[in-house]
C-alpha cells in the first residue's frame, strides 16, 4: 500500500482529505503543520508528501525541501488556494505537482493515482 504524509493546517480539510484518501486505498498519516511532519519523516517512510503550502511555523515549500533531503525518492504534491504561491512552489521544488484549491476530491485522487500508476505497490513494514 502507498503511504501518504498529509500536512494541512485546516482541521476540516485535513480530516476530509484523510478520509477520502483512505477510502481510495491509501494509508495516510496527517499532521497540522510542517514542523509536525519532520519527526514522522525521520521515523517512517512515505511514498508521497501531500502538503498545503501556506501553513504556520514551516510552510509547505520548506517542508518539501527538507523532506527531499531526508527522502529523495518521495514524491511531492502541493495543495494551495493561493495562485501566486504556485509559481514559487514550482521554482523551489520543480518535480512537484501543484493542485489549486478548490478542487474536487475525485481530481485529487486521480492525480495521486497517476503519480503511482507505473509502479508496483510497495510493502512497508
Amino acid at each position: 500500500m502507498y503511504r501518504i504524509l498529509l500536512a494541512e493546517d485546516d482541521n476540516v480539510m485535513r480530516e476530509y482529505l484523510t478520509r477520502a484518501l483512505e477510502r481510495s486505498g491509501y494509508v495516510v498519516s496527517a499532521v497540522d503543520r510542517g514542523t509536525a511532519a519532520i519527526p514522522l519523516l525521520e521515523a517512517e517512510s512515505f511514498d508521497l508528501l501531500l502538503t498545503d503550502i501556506v501553513m504556520p511555523e514551516m510552510d509547505g515549500i520548506e517542508l518539501a525541501q527538507r523532506a527531499g533531503e531526508m527522502a529523495p525518492d518521495m514524491r511531492v504534491m502541493f495543495i494551495t488556494g493561493f495562485a501566486a504561491v504556485t509559481l514559487k512552489a514550482g521554482k523551489a521544488v520543480p518535480h512537484a505537482r501543484v493542485l489549486s484549491k478548490p478542487f474536487h476530491l475525485r481530481d485529487l485522487v486521480l492525480e495521486i493515482d497517476r503519480l503511482f500508476e507505473s509502479e508496483t505497490v510497495p510493502t512497508h513494514n
